[in-house]
C-alpha cells in the first residue's frame, strides 16, 4: 500500500469519552456557575486567601530588590542634597566670619585712630599723619614703609609715634614714601628717662628679645650699673637730650632686670609700648632742631634802636 494512504486517527468505532465540543460546553457552564456562586456566596474566598498566604513570601521576595533600589536612590539623593546644603552653609559661615573679622579690624583701627588723634591734640609739636604700607624686604632689619615722603615734608631723623608711644625714626626718605627704623632694630638707640627715678639712659633695639620671658623682640637698657635703681614695670620716656625726640613721649616698660655678680652692668630688658609689629596709622613729628630754626627771633627792645639811647 502506498505510503501516506493509511489513516493515522482512530476509527470512529473506537473513540471513547465526550467530544471536544461537549467538554467545552461543560467547562464553560462550570466556569459560569463558579463565577455566579462566588459572586453570590463567596465560595472561593477561603481558597483565594490560602493561595495569597502561600504566595506572600514569594511576593515579598520579588518586591525587595525594587524596594532596596528605591531606598538606595532616595538615600543617595538625600545625601547629595545634604552635602549641597552643608557646602552652602559653610560658604555662608565663611562670608559671615570674613565680615566679622573685617568689622573687628575696622573697630580696632577706629579705636587706634581715635587714640592717635587724641595724642596729636595733646602734643605741642607739628605732626604729619601717615599710614604704614608694608615691612621692608630686608630680613636682617626691622623697618617699615610709610606713605609720606619728601614732597610731604618728611625729613630724615624725624620721630614716628603711634597711639601708644614711640615707634621708631625715619632713616630714609624718598619722593613719595619713607622708611622708618623701628625701636627693636639692633642698630637703633634712643635716649630715655626713668619716670620713677629721673635717671637717664640709652635703650637699644634687641631683635631677639628676652630669652627668659620669650616675649619676642624688645629693647635693652644698656650701660646701667649693677646697683642702679631700676625695677620691673618702670616706665621709660624720651629724655629729649638728643634733639630728635621730643621729651616725655612713652617709649618702653621694664620687664626684667638681671644683675650678675661677675658684671659691673645690669641687663635690663624692656618691652616697647608702641605696636612695633601691628601699627597701621602713625604720626611723623617734626624734629626739635627744625622747630627751633622755624621759631621767629625775639624782637629787640625799642630803646636799643632809638637814636641817643643810652648804651
Amino acid at each position: 500500500m502506498p505510503q501516506g494512504t493509511l489513516e493515522r486517527g482512530a476509527p470512529p468505532l473506537f473513540k471513547q469519552g465526550p467530544s471536544a465540543l461537549s467538554r467545552l460546553a461543560l467547562f464553560s457552564a462550570l466556569a459560569l456557575f463558579l463565577m455566579v456562586a462566588d459572586a453570590r456566596f463567596g465560595l472561593t474566598e477561603p481558597l483565594r486567601q490560602a493561595v495569597a498566604a502561600a504566595l506572600y513570601p514569594l511576593q515579598w521576595l520579588m518586591f525587595k530588590p525594587m524596594e532596596f533600589a528605591s531606598q538606595g536612590s532616595a538615600y543617595f539623593r538625600s545625601l547629595q542634597t545634604a552635602q549641597q546644603a552643608l557646602d552652602a552653609e559653610r560658604r555662608k559661615m565663611a562670608l559671615l566670619g570674613q565680615s566679622a573679622q573685617q568689622a573687628a579690624q575696622l573697630a580696632l583701627e577706629n579705636r587706634r585712630l581715635r587714640q592717635l588723634l587724641a595724642l596729636r591734640a595733646r602734643l605741642q609739636i607739628p605732626a604729619l599723619a601717615a599710614e604704614v604700607l608694608h615691612d621692608t624686604a630686608d630680613l636682617h632689619t626691622r623697618r617699615v614703609v610709610i606713605d609720606r615722603g619728601r614732597i610731604d615734608g618728611v625729613q630724615t631723623g624725624a620721630a614716628v609715634i603711634d597711639q601708644a608711644g614711640v615707634l621708631g625714626q625715619v632713616t630714609r626718605v624718598f619722593a613719595l614714601d619713607s622708611e622708618v627704623t623701628l625701636l627693636i632694630d639692633r642698630d637703633q638707640a634712643i635716649p630715655v628717662l626713668n619716670i620713677r627715678t629721673g635717671v637717664r639712659g640709652v635703650a637699644y633695639g634687641d631683635p631677639y628679645g628676652d630669652p627668659v620671658t620669650r616675649r619676642g623682640a624688645g629693647m635693652e637698657l644698656r650701660f646701667m650699673p649693677a646697683n642702679a635703681d631700676v625695677r620691673e614695670d618702670d616706665l621709660l620716656t624720651t629724655s629729649g637730650v638728643d634733639g630728635l625726640y621730643p621729651p616725655g613721649l612713652p617709649v618702653a616698660r621694664v620687664v626684667r632686670v638681671e644683675r650678675g655678680a661677675d658684671s659691673a652692668f645690669a641687663r635690663i630688658y624692656c618691652l616697647p609700648l608702641a605696636q612695633v609689629q601691628g601699627s597701621g596709622h602713625v604720626l611723623v613729628l617734626q624734629r626739635l632742631t627744625d622747630q627751633r630754626l622755624s621759631q621767629p627771633a625775639p624782637e629787640r627792645p625799642e630803646s636799643a634802636d632809638k637814636p641817643g639811647a643810652r648804651r
